[in-house]
């Protein structure tokens, strides 16, 4: 199937590992130039590096997308060197605090929790949103995750993700009138080497396979290549009718964490 996508231009944050490094990956395995960013310079270097080995154009830049000016540097920066923007990937996320219960998580993990997921999304669609007007319209998906639609997680990671989907909705029916579709992807627990999963599987091993065997009909975790499968077609022409969807992809996960 002709996704319709090259000559497009993807910006990815957090695309230098993990789910947002494959995501950008399949963007330029459809001809797409890229725009990625991460905090880290030299995993932001090499992703950039192995893209552009793919023949796209890619632009790259290190920095923490929840601060306002590095935001606007990213996603300007990238519009500028890429001659626009249309598809804007939200794909930055995590949690202050960790595995916290309630009266342990204070005000400062849950705000950082929020910049990290919501907050962040809001920024960077926002300046998205000029580039996309240039082109006559966009696409935006926003990482939310299972612990925004399934409980069993932890309060404030699964807070924020909650609010990313409902932000999803909410801008899908703001932005339609302007030809740009907004949808929230929703992975389940998602596995790579050297990733979180991964640090568990070999840290807590029966703690893991107890998880595994519980909670996963498939008897294994997602892979970030089924999800970046899933973004891609997602911010196509092929799915120019899906807008303010939210879409799991989690092998039928379920509760969302050990």
């Amino acid at each position: 199937m002709d996704l319709k996508l090259q000559g497009k231009v993807a910006v990815v944050t957090g695309g230098s590992r993990g789910i947002g490094r494959r995501i950008a990956q399949r963007f330029a395995e459809e001809g797409c130039h890229v725009g990625i960013c991460a905090r880290g310079k030299e995993e932001v270097e090499r992703a950039a590096s192995e893209l552009r080995e793919l023949g796209v154009e890619v632009f790259s830049r290190a920095g923490d997308v929840t601060e306002a000016e590095v935001a606007e540097g990213f996603i300007n920066g990238a519009a500028d060197a890429l001659g626009g923007i249309d598809i804007l990937v939200a794909n930055v996320g995590g949690s202050s605090g960790g595995r916290s219960r309630m009266e342990e998580a204070t005000d400062e993990d849950w705000l950082r929790t929020f910049q990290l997921n919501l907050f962040h999304a809001v920024r960077c669609t926002r300046l998205a949103l000029p580039h996309f007007r240039k082109r006559g319209g966009g696409s935006v998906t926003i990482i939310s995750s299972i612990s925004g639609r399934i409980a069993g997680g932890y309060p404030q990671y699964g807070a924020a993700k909650a609010a990313e989907i409902h932000l999803a909705g909410e801008l899908a029916i703001q932005l339609a009138p302007e030809n740009v579709r907004v949808n929230a992807v929703c992975p389940g627990s998602i596995i790579w080497d050297g990733g979180g999963w991964d640090r568990v599987r070999s840290s807590r091993p029966q703690e893991f396979e107890e998880f595994l065997s519980r909670e996963f009909p498939a008897g294994r975790l997602g892979s970030p290549e089924e999800v970046a499968d899933v973004v891609v077609f997602l911010n196509s022409e092929r799915a120019s009718w899906i807008n303010g969807a939210l879409i799991p992809v989690d092998g039928a996960q379920r509760r969302p964490a050990l």
